[in-house]
């Protein structure tokens, strides 16, 4: 059945693992006709836990797209991860809503996820809808949440309806106000509540029920509510138990009849342009202009192949129709127009602004991509998310060898499926990591390289990036002879080298005169002494922070030649780097931390423990502090689950490189001792 876009709902969950998303999913497709019975986890026959490592693990990896109808409109419901390892899956997906319902459970009340959800869909003007779950729990604390979430939240979050029956069922606020007892305050309380703050926004309306005080209806009250909701005037609050049923009948009322449509939601945030020259453009949900979509999920399987899933703001998409992506000067056609159910694509020969749906086996799709009918939207793009950014890292190499074509290809498809997945390939260590949000992230992604793509990785910890330089100016000489009875080879070099302050790199400097070591051979001493810049001297270190002055040197008429130069260049630079006072350096990276103030002393002690440097820290909104630390690269390879403990999975940090210290003396002893061991092997 085709809806008009004006009948079209869209709407994520989203909330901390645990608050029961998965199971209100189930129950409101249940209640709405739209599958035949309520599944269940221990079954593994929930629709939006249909991954076999969701299965497993018995939580959400991934957003999974459903729809339902209610009160005769079609409703596309997002459900996402709530582990803030996949964070990034969750805010992805909130690119496609108009309205983003935050999941709190009745029993845990506000945690990590609730806050960051909020803030997050407050930032990017989404409507936001507050489900407070689990009611019919023994330990519910339903009156504690909701003070709590207006506390926290402001008073703008009040309730539609409210527990009673000591939550087997709830009681209307708003539509008509039940005459059942609520568990806890007052139905014709939070009827008012809610009456007063919506009419505020509509001076015509407040007019009419202050003075005249005429009982207002739901239909004069629709057009102000929603501007309510825009305007983050309005933080509607209902509640429900998704095991027991309690409340799903109303939320899908609510949902039907009260929450934004496309027309009726803040415009997304569309531009046209780079950088600062970027300008807003105004995108309109309307079905006869051009076409206007946007990628929010991309789905790589080794079967169908890679599937793109869109939500279209502007325009009509059909099978058939000839679409570009992004810049892209050739198009591609829509052969398959699929809706999404789970796991099930049902195949549509349409859709209009607000439908959310999918293409497969086009190579060229990809996350945050844009796709349209016209040149006229070429450059188009969403206002960039800011992902957290991917801190705990692994490093990865196939177990079998000749597998590393076959593992280059699954990383670049896990990168092309989460924006927070990240790989690196550190030349100078032979090194490939795999960066991921933490330790969960980054097991399911190994699990999934196995089971999904058949690659099998050894893993370790990342190596350390050190490097070795000089505290001393000293000099070098070699003289590389050799005879094998034909022509020999003969090349001699005199050099000096000299510190550099930190971050300067490396110099070459040529000051030989009268032709001691003609022009031709400067190139190949060059080229000795970077090989040895590469391969390290006292550790096996790249050299950094150096000047190298060759100044004299020999050669040979006949004798002399380019391999000869290297050897010596290499050799007289190896002779002059172990007398110019070596040392090893390590990076230090910039810490900056986010975690609850009462958890700033433990933070700052266990960063003294590191040899962290605290440079400050300040205070933030919402009992929050942010610390900025410097700390050695070698000191917080475990540090995300670390920050997890001592937080109580609430902090969050990100870093950079910010510059290069020595080693203690004793560090540098065992990373020389450990060298000397490989190489005497």
């Amino acid at each position: 059945m085709a809806y008009s876009t004006a009948d079209i709902r869209n709407i994520a969950l989203v909330g901390q693992a645990g608050a029961g998303k998965t199971l209100l999913a189930e129950s409101l497709l249940a209640q709405s006709g739209a599958i035949r019975g309520r599944g269940s986890q221990e079954r593994g026959s929930l629709v939006c836990d249909f991954d076999p490592q969701e299965r497993q693990i018995g939580h959400s990896l991934d957003a999974a797209i459903v729809n339902f109808e209610a009160v005769g409109r079609r409703v596309h419901l997002i459900d996402t991860p709530g582990y803030p390892d996949f964070a990034g899956r969750a805010l992805t997906v909130l690119e496609a809503v108009e309205t983003a319902a935050i999941v709190v459970s009745a029993v845990n009340g506000i945690e990590p996820m609730t806050q960051r959800m909020m803030d997050f869909a407050r930032d990017r003007d989404l409507c936001r809808l507050i489900i407070i779950n689990k009611i019919d729990s023994r330990d519910a604390q339903s009156e504690r949440v909701l003070a709590d979430l207006r506390e926290t939240f402001g008073r703008e979050c009040l309730p539609l309806n409210l527990p009673c029956d000591n939550g087997r069922g709830v009681v209307d606020c708003f539509f008509k106000p039940g005459a059942a007892k609520a568990d806890f305050s007052s139905v014709e309380t939070a009827h008012t509540q809610i009456i007063d703050q919506v009419v505020e926004v509509d001076e015509a309306l407040m007019a009419l029920y202050l003075e005249q005080g005429e009982e207002l209806t739901p239909e004069q009250l629709h057009d102000p509510f929603e501007r309510a909701l825009r305007e983050g005037h309005l933080i509607p609050v209902c509640f429900v138990s998704a095991e027991t049923g309690a409340g799903i009948p109303e939320l899908l009322e609510i949902v039907g009849r009260l929450m934004p449509n496309p027309f009726e939601a803040n415009p997304p945030p569309f531009l046209k342009g780079d950088g600062d020259e970027a300008e807003r453009v105004q995108v309109t949900p309307d079905a006869a202009k051009h076409v206007i979509a946007h990628v929010f999920k991309v789905c790589i399987d080794p079967f169908v192949g890679r599937m793109g899933v869109f939500r279209v703001h502007q325009g009509t998409i059909r099978n058939g129709s000839q679409l570009y992506i992004g810049d892209s000067r050739k198009p591609f056609k829509v052969a398959h127009l699929y809706r999404l159910q789970g796991k099930d694509h049902v195949e549509v020969p349409q859709m209009t602004p607000g439908d959310i749906g999918a293409v497969s086996k086009i190579d060229e799709l990809h996350f945050d991509a844009v796709l349209h009918d016209s040149h006229d939207e070429d450059n188009f793009h969403l206002k960039s998310i800011s992902f957290p950014p991917a801190m705990a890292g692994v490093a990865i190499e196939p177990e079998r060898r000749g597998e590393e074509q076959k593992l280059s290809d699954a990383l670049h498809r896990l990168v092309a499926e989460d924006p927070c997945v990240r790989v690196e390939h550190h030349a100078s260590l032979n090194e490939t990591v795999l960066y991921g949000m933490g330790d969960l992230h980054l097991r399911v992604m190994l699990d999934r390289m196995k089971d999904r793509y058949g690659v099998q990785c050894k893993t370790h910890t990342p190596s350390i990036p050190y490097r070795e330089t000089i505290t001393r100016p000293a000099e070098g000489h070699h003289r590389h002879k050799k005879q094998t009875g034909g022509a020999g080879q003969f090349g001699e070099v005199f050099l000096r080298v000299e510190p550099l302050d930190r971050g300067q790199g490396f110099e070459f400097v040529d000051e030989v005169v009268g032709g001691s070591i003609p022009g031709q051979y400067i190139p190949a001493v060059e080229k000795g002494v970077r090989q040895a810049l590469n391969d390290g001297v006292v550790a096996g270190f790249p050299l950094q922070d150096l000047r190298v002055i060759v100044y004299d040197g020999k050669h040979h008429s006949v004798d002399s030649k380019e391999v000869a130069f290297v050897a010596a260049g290499r050799r007289a630079f190896q002779n002059a780097f172990r007398d110019a006072s070596p040392i090893i350096l390590e990076p230090v990276v910039r810490l900056e931390i986010t975690v609850p103030s009462a958890s700033t002393g433990d933070i700052t002690a266990d960063l003294a423990t590191r040899r962290g440097r605290i440079s400050g820290n300040s205070a933030l909104g919402g009992q929050q502090t942010r610390i900025s630390a410097l700390v050695p690269l070698a000191e917080i390879n475990d540090y995300q689950s670390r920050l997890k403990s001592l937080t109580g999975g609430e902090g969050s940090f990100t870093m950079d490189l910010s510059h290069y210290d020595p080693v203690p003396a004793r560090k540098q002893q065992e990373l020389a001792k450990a060298y000397k061991t490989v190489d005497e092997e």
